[in-house]
């Protein structure tokens, strides 16, 4: 029986596909199957995969029906047969060593539920995104990784193995208007399981303009905003907990009106521009580092500041003060 199985939803792919599916056929782990879903293609990928299933019998070819990458995910996972899942998209490829290093580092002893791995991102179309793969590369550990849960998503999703009764003991991929992939890593927390990645770079992530996070609204900021606020409410800031938000420009505002709309008030802002200090945000007040302990007692701080390098240095400030990273002090962006 196979060891991994891949699942690979494919849709309109076939600029890519071939080079994806030759780095799943030069996997140094022979033992694995990869369970495709041609989604509704429309450009020739099904025919490329209808040859490749012929010609390998580790490729399992499923057809769909255009119902969108979530139920595409849901039905290769259900059809699985591997005690194990990865994922991968059509137009990323694997190191060879990819799923032989993942399935021993996921075995190697417990405390691993949700394993990824460091990532090479082809043909960044920005800053920000080469921004991005820095900071996910640099979480490696649970405490790294569930530390900076709320300030992306902190992991790359085709980059990601778990068991497969792991993934449907949370219920699987979540159908709504919202990123499904970062959906489940809030839930896995949740559910108290731990998270992990090896050091290794073992997949070329592509970016580009076409990609999902760039075109389909459920990828929005605001989704993630709404999602990362769903999560507080059911985890550090239940019942009605005292909120501040460290940050009174446009990232902690923002926040700030999820908050709201979630039907959770928020005490609080905190800032260091003396020209906001004293205003009033939403009916709060806006005070500076010096008060934030004594007006806002027993309160969680969420630190909302996007420019680079703040995160780190409001962290430095909570910790000053004598907040916990993680407990009453939470970076949210």
């Amino acid at each position: 029986m196979a060891r991994v199985s891949v699942l690979l939803p494919v849709r309109d792919a076939i600029g890519t596909l071939d080079a994806c599916l030759d780095s799943l056929r030069a996997q140094t782990l022979r033992d694995h199957e990869v369970v495709v879903i041609d989604d509704g293609s429309r450009d020739g990928s099904g025919e490329r995969l209808r040859a490749a299933a012929a010609g390998d019998p580790r490729i399992r070819l499923l057809a769909a029906t255009g119902r969108g990458l979530v139920a595409a995910l849901n039905q290769a996972a259900a059809a699985a047969a591997a005690p194990l899942v990865a994922r991968m998209d059509a137009d990323d490829v694997a190191h060879p060593e990819r799923l032989a290093i993942q399935v021993q580092r996921h075995g190697a002893g417990p405390g691993v539920d949700v394993l990824g791995c460091r990532v090479r991102c082809l043909a960044a179309s920005g800053e920000g995104m080469r921004t991005y793969v820095d900071w996910l590369n640099g979480l490696l550990n649970h405490a790294a990784i569930a530390r900076d849960l709320f300030v992306e998503s902190p992991l790359a999703h085709p980059s990601v193995l778990l068991r497969r009764a792991t993934l449907l003991d949370l219920g699987g991929y979540r159908e709504f208007d919202g990123p499904e992939d970062y959906d489940l890593w809030l839930r896995a927390h949740d559910a108290g399981l731990r998270f992990a990645k090896c050091p290794e770079t073992l997949l070329d992530w592509r970016d580009g303009p076409r990609r999902l996070t760039r075109t389909d609204p459920r990828y929005a900021p605001e989704r993630f905003r709404a999602l990362k606020v769903q999560a507080l409410v059911r985890g550090s800031l239940a019942r009605g907990r005292r909120t501040v938000v460290w940050g009174a420009g446009p990232v902690g505002k923002a926040f700030a009106k999820a908050l709201l709309a979630a039907a959770h008030p928020v005490a609080g802002f905190v800032e260091v521009d003396p020209a906001k200090i004293g205003q009033r945000l939403y009916g709060a007040p806006v005070v500076g580092l010096a008060e934030a302990l004594s007006r806002f007692p027993e309160a969680v701080h969420l630190g909302a500041v996007g420019q680079p390098g703040a995160r780190q240095r409001l962290r430095d400030e909570a910790r000053r003060l004598g907040l916990v990273d993680g407990e009453n002090f939470i970076a949210v962006a």
